[in-house]
């Protein structure tokens, strides 16, 4: 454990050392270093926020986990909305890395739990199923059609998709109207409050913790609380010293190498300092705990999708927006409707909590094959493909809906009790 957390912070000694001695680098080598501490802090705020289960009681954990592990997503992003305040020339990358960080999330992240969870149970049980993973084929006798495998999320997080939908349902009013104004923060971040509520009324199943975070999980109570502590104060300094310099190399990279510095910041900034958040959920599937992985990203999703995209009104207002709407150009705009489109799709294949195999390619499928094409007229085709599909399995699977709204006040009918008959992960 002590060899990890000191290989892991080391990894960040040069980003500290350059920025408290001002050191003037090369923009690549200002990102590389810059982003190596980002994804360092990244590794230390969740190994962080794991042990820290230990300690706090009920789901409100596993959302906690998941908002502390995109930290330093939230640092860069912030940044660049803040000095969009002063230098219009920003708020695009505010954008930018916002949409990029949301669509990678879903696109890369769950299918990615999905195919490591199937391919290690192939690996370990041929035709079977263990642990949170699919339904249990049909047995001769019974002769019922054979069900596709499956990650299948518990009860609970139809706390999560309730909010992911209402927060999908309303991201649409910001393409149209081209702007994220002050409604639109009062509202987003009046739903991460009201989530964060929610979460803490759920109460948290066995504790399941993997690597650097069970090691620290076996110390006694005092030395675990103050290494847990130490660890949030140190990536916490990381992130805020690294964000800046980070950011602005992403920036000038792009301008010296000719790169569309739009696509930079939309991609390699929240690649990085979400590595370690999905390495996390890729060992859950790993071990054959999918649900807990996919549930994590999930709780992520909803962070960002409700804390993220309001707080960024609230840093380009203190950074001289002077409380008017942060502006939405034409490409922008549509990143966001493609953005919200595809959080739509991704709320309609979990709404009976079943994340099939199929699902997953067709998720990471639609998110590959929009990258040779960055044009106007492909991501508006993307658009409508994702609503109109969203829509069609809405109506498909509209007997689960009231279930998913209906747990935001625990009302719950007994038929939605278990939507997958013989399924395996449900409490």
């Amino acid at each position: 454990m002590w060899r990890r957390l000191g290989i892991t912070a080391s990894v960040a000694v040069p980003a500290i050392l350059i920025r408290l001695t001002g050191t003037v680098l090369s923009p690549e080598l200002t990102v590389l270093v810059f982003g190596a501490g980002v994804v360092a802090s990244a590794v230390l705020l969740s190994w962080a926020a794991e042990a820290a289960q230990v300690d706090i009681s009920g789901s409100l954990a596993i959302a906690i986990l998941a908002l502390i592990a995109v930290l330093p997503e939230y640092a860069v992003d912030l940044y660049f909305s803040y000095t969009g305040g002063g230098d219009p020339t920003y708020t695009q990358y505010a954008a930018a890395n916002m949409t990029g960080s949301n669509r990678l999330l879903i696109g890369i992240g769950w299918p990615l739990v999905a195919f490591v969870a199937f391919w290690a149970m192939r690996r370990r049980r041929g035709d079977g199923v263990i642990g949170a993973i699919g339904a249990p084929s049909a047995s001769p006798q019974t002769k019922a059609p054979r069900r596709e495998p499956a990650v299948v999320l518990p009860t609970h997080n139809r706390v999560e998709l309730a909010f992911l939908a209402i927060a999908s349902a309303y991201a649409f009013v910001i393409p149209f109207t081209r702007s994220i104004a002050w409604y639109d923060a009062v509202v987003l971040l009046a739903l991460f409050g009201a989530y964060l509520w929610r979460v803490t009324r759920e109460g948290r199943g066995e504790l399941e913790l993997i690597g650097v975070a069970a090691d620290i999980a076996l110390l006694a109570r005092r030395p675990r609380r103050v290494l847990v502590t130490g660890l949030f104060l140190a990536a916490a300094a990381i992130v805020v010293m690294a964000a800046k310099p980070f950011a602005d190399g992403l920036v000038a990279t792009g301008e010296a190498l000719r790169i569309d510095q739009f696509l930079l910041v939309q991609w390699l900034a929240p690649l990085s300092s979400e590595a370690p958040e999905l390495i996390v959920a890729t060992i859950f599937a790993w071990r054959l705990h999918a649900a807990d992985g996919l549930g994590m990203l999930l709780s992520a999703k909803v962070n960002q999708w409700t804390l993220l995209v309001g707080s960024l009104w609230v840093a380009y207002s203190l950074g001289g927006g002077g409380g008017a709407p942060l502006p939405l150009d034409e490409r922008q705009t549509e990143e966001f409707l493609l953005t919200s489109a595809q959080a739509l799709l991704a709320f309609a294949v979990l709404a009976d909590r079943r994340f099939g195999l199929w699902e997953a390619a067709a998720i990471f499928g639609l998110f590959i094959v929009q990258f040779p094409f960055p044009t106007t007229d492909v991501r508006l085709v993307f658009s409508a493909v994702y609503i109109v599909v969203a829509l069609g399995l809405l109506v498909h699977r509209r007997r689960y809906l009231p279930g998913i709204i209906g747990s935001i006040g625990r009302w719950e009918r007994p038929a939605d009790a278990d939507p997958v008959p013989g399924a395996v992960g449900d409490p």
